[in-house]
């Protein structure tokens, strides 16, 4: 019996190893690494908050760096610091991204992009029954609309350039772009538009060399986050409390190592790590290692779902409860 035990012991990774093996041969595309320095780094929303801190750190590990966003003066701003931080001075670029022709004349002017990172976003919370359709509209159209129009005017620059090196479109999603928030519609409809464009984008660019990234950034201490805690819905706080905002400078760089690891689902933290490889799917994984985890913990991973979407509707019904109970009262 004590044979019988030691051998099944030895046996118990055997499974493990073969999948293992299986997901080297199969995981698709292959791993890659994408330069920075010297190189072209394009970035919108690059006047304030993750776009500033993204732009910064690029500028600083060598890259040429351009950034585009609406506000001329706080792109201007933005150079300054980043001149005063880095000692390196960086184009600027105003354009509002709903707008085609005028993201095409700034990707004109600014010449061929190696790392297009499409960062622009704007959010506010609210109930879709309550909130304005122009203010769900103008979401839609920038975070989403804005960034087919920004590949769709850098893709024939990054398709001819001379050196052939790896290149990388980048999109800013949120992690309420990979699970939805109560109060959070419109915006998660349009950041998890981005995953299904980024999926199919890098089908469609891979021959040529360039590979897509999706961040998944949980919230982040910028300008806007504080605008947004002023007008949330009570409900979305009380969902969203379990979550911790980290600073523009850590997801910063966790978004640029992943560009330059090609890495197509980009997570900021734990937390985003573990959303990341619940919501894996059909998605396209570069690492046999993370292919693994995902392998292996996909069914834990739903309990664990199924678990936080369990505290999440009973938070609501709560709410409604205390809600109504103290209508009936008045």
């Amino acid at each position: 019996m004590a044979d019988k035990n030691i051998l099944f012991l030895l046996l118990i990774p055997l499974p493990f190893i073969l999948i293992f093996a299986i997901l080297v041969f199969i995981v698709r595309p292959r791993s890659v690494k994408i330069p920075i320095k010297g190189r072209h780094v394009f970035i919108t929303g690059g006047s304030s908050g993750i776009g500033l801190a993204l732009a910064q750190q690029a500028a600083s590990e060598g890259a040429r760096v351009s950034i585009l966003a609406r506000n001329l003066d706080k792109l201007e701003e933005a150079r300054n610091s980043i001149r005063l931080s880095t000692g390196i001075d960086v184009s600027i670029f105003s354009a509002d991204v709903r707008d085609y022709e005028a993201v095409r004349k700034a990707i004109d002017d600014a010449g061929p992009i190696d790392i297009l990172i499409c960062n622009q976003g704007v959010f506010t919370p609210e109930e879709l029954e309550t909130q304005d359709l122009e203010v769900i509209k103008f979401m839609i159209d920038v975070n989403l609309t804005g960034t087919f129009h920004l590949i769709k005017a850098a893709l024939p620059g990054m398709k001819s350039r001379g050196d052939r090196l790896p290149a990388s479109i980048a999109l800013m999603s949120s992690q309420a772009g990979q699970v939805g928030i109560y109060g959070y519609t419109a915006y998660s409809a349009s950041k998890f538009g981005l995953r299904g464009l980024g999926e199919a984008l890098q089908q469609e660019v891979i021959a040529d060399n360039i590979h897509v990234s999706l961040i998944f950034p949980p919230d982040t201490e910028t300008p806007g986050f504080i605008e947004e805690n002023k007008v949330r819905p009570q409900l979305t706080s009380i969902i969203a409390a379990s979550s911790g905002a980290m600073k523009a400078d850590e997801v910063a760089k966790r978004t640029l190592n992943g560009i330059k690891s090609g890495t197509f689902i980009v997570h900021c933290n734990l937390e985003g790590f573990i959303l990341s490889i619940a919501t894996s799917g059909l998605s396209p994984q570069r690492s046999p290692v993370i292919a693994f985890v995902e392998v292996v913990a996909a069914g834990i991973l739903r309990i664990v779902a199924l678990a936080i979407q369990w505290n999440w509707y009973g938070s609501i019904e709560r709410w409604h409860a205390q809600k109504n109970s103290n209508c009936s009262t008045k």
